[in-house]
């Protein structure tokens, strides 16, 4: 059995929070021949697993099919009928394992790694206490990978009304008719798609700020509100919920908006950010401050805990709160404390994003505002995504910007972000040229195949005079 309940005992490394950076950084001490525990008090699996990536990208894809298809002449007059809501919820069961972990259970038992079911506390310089048990010592290291939490915004009535969340969301039972969404970043947009696309009549996207997804690139917050507008969802922004109220217990939700306008709906789902999850886990006993991001330096140690035994990863660090950044850090966590000299490049340089709605927005690296913020002479290059052969081939109507964001005396790329149905497979050529730093000159000989959309990189360096 995997998981167990001990009295005070010695490990290696503990590591606090069963999500994706956690897993990885427990397996990968224990494949390394550290006797590792790690402390879950939820599902094995984290947030991604069963209320986040895995679920909502599940319910994406039955639009995103639909929508490939009605874009090729001769096929799209095939595309006929509704969508099999209960088919496509059982099948998002099926990929969340119905909410269970006994596969995470077998693969932590397979690498070697005990569980420890319950909450873990950092209780003092390299102990852990699991909710009233007696403390763990860990030997070696102890790491936080304890994610991140929904923020409920102050609205008033926004909390009486029982809104959805994306654990929510994502776990839904059956699809709105109407659906307000808080929120113009990657989680709302997403998920005020994913049900329009599954039969949500009226899906309203509000969003106080002055346009969709902020942190990235003006254009692709442009790009997919005109794409989200064409298909009947509506899109607000610079516009606040102000107040809202529920008629009756399962009545509709009524909410007004800074513009005065009323709106109504069934569900709705709140989606304006997340907070590292670092409120109770003890950090006042090894004198950081609770609720805060955890700072840590390019090896992932805890900054301002001397001997370097306190690692973070993931969303608790406030890096760069993204699952796939949790497990690279989680990588370089474990490397370090199995005695490996490696330091984390990419959690500030080289952040890798997709945004999965139809068009994507895929992203590493700076934007052309952060560059300048850093005092970074670049140069932008914008070509036309859908311009290429490989896109016709797709279809019609395919559309979307890739930029280059260049460092102007070295050539190097440093940003880049490309818009378009389906383009998140060309994402990874950007992330190695920016983690790499691999000048245009040398991209130049990295020629991509006929008739592919890669074939954007050609556009680009000609637009680069290369």
């Amino acid at each position: 059995m995997s998981e167990f309940h001990p009295a005070a005992f010695e490990v290696d490394v503990v590591v606090i929070g069963g999500g994706p950076a956690g897993e990885v950084a427990a397996g990968r001490c224990a494949d390394r021949g550290l006797e590792t525990v790690l402390v879950e008090a939820e599902l094995v699996g984290g947030e991604c697993s069963y209320w986040g990536c895995i679920p909502s990208k599940t319910l994406l894809r039955p639009g995103d099919v639909l929508a490939a298809a009605a874009r090729v002449p001769g096929v799209d007059a095939a595309v006929t009928g509704r969508v099999d809501v209960p088919a496509v919820l059982a099948r998002r069961n099926y990929m969340t394992s119905d909410w269970t972990d006994a596969g995470q259970e077998r693969w932590l038992a397979d690498h070697g790694v005990r569980l420890l079911r319950g909450t873990g506390r950092l209780a003092g310089r390299r102990k852990v206490k699991v909710d009233d048990g007696p403390p763990v010592t860990a030997r070696r290291a102890v790491v936080l990978a304890t994610g991140s939490s929904a923020v409920l915004p102050p609205v008033p009535g926004l909390a009486e009304v029982r809104p959805w969340d994306n654990r929510a969301a994502t776990a839904a039972k059956e699809v709105p008719e109407r659906l307000l969404v808080l929120g113009g970043g990657a989680v709302g947009l997403e998920l005020a798609q994913a049900f329009h696309r599954l039969g949500s009549a009226e899906v309203t996207v509000v969003e106080g700020g002055p346009g969709l997804l902020p942190r990235e690139e003006p254009f692709a917050g442009e790009q997919v509100r005109a794409a989200f507008e064409r298909e009947g969802i509506a899109v607000r922004v610079g516009t606040r919920l102000t107040a809202v109220r529920r008629d009756g217990t399962d009545g509709p939700v009524r909410g007004t908006l800074s513009t005065g306008q009323e709106v109504t709906a069934d569900e709705v789902l709140v989606a304006t950010g997340r907070r590292p999850r670092t409120d109770d886990v003890g950090l006042g006993t090894v004198g950081l401050k609770p609720g805060r991001p955890v700072r840590v330096d390019d090896r992932l140690r805890a900054v301002g805990v001397p001997g370097g035994w306190l690692h973070a990863v993931g969303d608790c660090t406030g890096l760069a709160p993204l699952t796939h950044m949790g497990k690279y850090q989680a990588r370089i966590a474990a490397d370090v404390i199995t005695g490996r000299d490696v330091r984390d490049r990419a959690s500030r340089d080289a952040v890798t994003r997709v945004t999965f709605t139809d068009p994507q927005v895929c992203a590493v690296g700076l934007t052309a505002a952060e560059a300048q913020q850093r005092g970074i002479a670049v140069r932008v290059l914008d070509v036309a995504t859908g311009e290429v052969p490989g896109s016709y081939v797709l279809g019609e109507g395919l559309e979307g910007t890739t930029r280059l964001v260049v460092h102007e005396a070295s050539g190097v790329l440093v940003g880049a972000t490309i818009t378009g149905s389906g383009v998140q497979e060309l994402l990874h050529s950007a992330a190695i040229a920016v983690a790499a730093r691999v000048p245009l000159t040398e991209l130049r000989h990295a020629v991509p195949a006929f008739p592919t959309v890669a074939e954007v990189w050609l556009h680009a360096l000609d637009a680069a005079g290369l």
